[in-house]
């Protein structure tokens, strides 16, 4: 199990990894397939960044009613 600090150091790192993503996107034409790939290494960065994110926020309370 990761601890606290752990899980908030890799959604730093993923942060400036997107960060970085972001320039590289920005700087690619829209229709070429480095924007693509570019796009769709975003996409798995947001997701990996939400779930430590979740993982740190953990909701309280039962979803099933």
């Amino acid at each position: 199990m990761r601890t606290e600090n752990q899980i908030q150091s890799k959604i730093n790192e993923l942060t400036l990894q997107k960060k970085s993503l972001l320039t590289r996107l920005e700087a690619a034409r829209p229709e070429s397939t480095l924007h693509d790939s570019l796009n769709a290494q975003l996409l798995r960065l947001e997701d990996m960044i939400s779930m430590l994110e979740w993982v740190l926020n953990e909701p309280s309370g039962s979803y099933h009613m």
